[in-house]
């Protein structure tokens, strides 16, 4: 039954992605249609699903409880990313490349491509705990990894904290979060008809979530892919280092297995596709990040059933 279990959800993925990759191909989706599905789901559907999801599923008590795994993906994050360092020193990854190996060795796409992935693999109950592993990459990617990349580019005017920082942390996903944490803490509740709509715009979350993903894997020119040293160990913090991190320490601290599964599978994540967009605007390597961010998406589509296999979800 696991087995079936596990195979169903990752085949759901799997055509899901299939579909936006036909799309592309058949060129029925260009370059702009897939950046509004990208802007859809992180400014609307992402945030309308949240609401929803955490005010009919949580009261005061469960939110509490659920705050204290909070501090798990703070850790693990913290760790991968003194890793990622280490092992650039160790590997001699170039200066214009070091703090974009650390951010993609470190850091995984929670939101855009784990969120989804969870929801199909586990339902609505693993939105809390998939959240719970957002709020920490995303901190630690628009702090550390936003200065890092930058200074990859050369740019000596580079901070870890400004006003811009704040913006880009309070992203539309968290300041649904935190909307919904607001109603649930003042035991408030929306009006039906706003409720209702909430609830469509947020069904749309995974279904436009994979369709990008099936388009940005039509785009991919595998000819022009260069595979190096320091793109095997980025493949090893994504899929290997930081997901054993973190069964280790839930397995330690006795985390009810639903949290475990989740923050396994986020940690298990390709790198962010942002990174990409920092690097080219910083001025960095931003040919290098695109491919190993893509590379990454790519390769997560053969962990994903590894994961779901072990973990017996």
């Amino acid at each position: 039954m696991i087995f079936f279990n596990a195979v169903r959800g990752v085949l759901s993925i799997l055509l899901m992605i299939s579909v936006g990759f036909y799309l592309a191909k058949r060129g029925v989706v260009d370059s702009r249609a897939s950046k509004a599905f990208s802007a859809t789901v992180i400014g609307v559907a992402l945030p309308a699903y949240m609401v929803t999801n955490l005010t009919g599923t949580y009261d005061k008590q469960k939110l509490f409880e659920l705050a204290g795994g909070l501090y798990i993906p703070f850790a693990v994050n913290v760790v991968c990313i003194a890793l990622g360092y280490l092992i650039a020193r160790l590997i001699k990854v170039p200066a214009n490349r070091r703090g974009t190996f650390c951010t993609m060795f470190a850091l995984s796409n929670t939101i855009f491509v784990g969120l989804p992935v969870n929801l199909a693999l586990f339902g609505p109950a693993s939105l809390p705990y998939a959240l719970l592993y957002y709020i920490a990459t995303t901190v630690f990617f628009w702090t550390f990894g936003s200065y890092s990349v930058s200074r990859d580019g050369g740019r000596a005017d580079a901070k870890l904290f400004s006003i811009a920082t704040l913006r880009n942390i309070f992203s539309p996903p968290l300041v649904g979060f935190m909307f919904a944490v607001a109603l649930i803490l003042l035991e408030a509740k929306l009006p039906a008809f706003l409720s209702d709509t909430l609830r469509y715009l947020g069904s749309m979350t995974t279904p436009l979530s994979m369709i990008f993903i099936g388009t940005v894997m039509a785009s991919v020119r595998w000819k022009e892919l260069r595979f190096d040293r320091s793109m095997a160990f980025v493949l090893l913090g994504r899929f290997a280092i930081a997901p054993a991190l973190v069964l280790t320490v839930s397995t330690l601290l006795g985390l009810p297995p639903l949290m475990k599964n989740v923050f396994v599978v986020q940690a298990a994540m390709p790198a962010m596709t942002t990174t990409s967009i920092l690097a080219e605007a910083y001025g960095a390597d931003a040919p290098y990040a695109a491919t190993v961010t893509t590379l990454t998406t790519v390769v997560s589509l053969a962990s994903i059933p590894f994961y779901m296999l072990m973990l017996g979800a």
